[in-house]
């Protein structure tokens, strides 16, 4: 295996990207940070966002927030009511009755206040450690790792990291990148893997970073 890039190097690879994606959308959590500025949005954003696809989540979390934007509002509506709100996203029906769980969590624990550590937040039920790291990063614009599907297979497709699970890309990433670039990181992967560095046959001919990436475990691309 070639020898993994070095912080100079994933450096480039962001600056690069960032003059790339100029023109192309935001992940739908980031939207909803950039546009509701609540770090509870932002978690029930999150929750909706899990095996969902963008264009779901988002005009989901508008008819929802539509009609309730705070706790109190969420738990005064039916959970067959919020199932229809949400729908069509992932798991829909579990995702209903788990919004009223992190709402009773949150005004039981924390005095309806979301907390802003990692921690505190994998206390809530049902969010683990990627929603967490996206709400520290996009409800409280603080340095956490969310690492994805994404965020995961780009890391190591780039050559800067090898690992085999997400909490292990996490934990290495914590290690390896440098600080500064914790907050954009995730939203800049999730956002050219979306468009460009696509799982199968991505779009090696035209991406701006073909001659720093490593191309590991690339098969067919264009």
């Amino acid at each position: 295996m070639p020898k993994l890039l070095d912080n100079t190097q994933i450096a480039e690879v962001i600056k690069r990207l960032k003059v790339a994606m100029r023109d192309l959308p935001d992940p739908s959590v980031t939207l909803v940070g950039k546009k509701f500025k609540s770090p509870f949005l932002v978690l029930i954003s999150c929750l909706l966002s899990l095996r969902t696809r963008d264009e779901t989540t988002l005009p989901a979390c508008e008819r929802l927030f539509a009609r309730a934007d705070s706790m109190e509002g969420m738990l005064k509506i039916p959970v067959p009511e919020l199932q229809k709100l949400i729908y069509p996203v992932g798991f829909y029906k579990t995702k209903a009755e788990r919004i009223h769980d992190i709402c009773r969590d949150l005004l039981g624990k924390f005095g309806g206040k979301v907390p802003d550590t990692i921690e505190e937040l994998l206390t809530l039920y049902g969010v683990g450690r990627k929603t967490a790291n996206l709400v520290i990063i996009e409800g409280f614009g603080l340095p956490g790792i969310c690492v994805d599907t994404h965020v995961h297979r780009i890391s190591n497709r780039l050559g800067y990291i090898k690992t085999k699970t997400p909490d292990e890309t996490e934990f290495t990433l914590r290690e390896k990148l440098p600080q500064k670039f914790w907050i954009e990181y995730n939203a800049l992967l999730v956002t050219w893997g979306q468009n460009v560095c696509k799982p199968i046959s991505p779009l090696c001919s035209t991406c701006p970073v073909k001659g720093i990436c490593q191309r590991i475990n690339i098969g067919v691309s264009r």
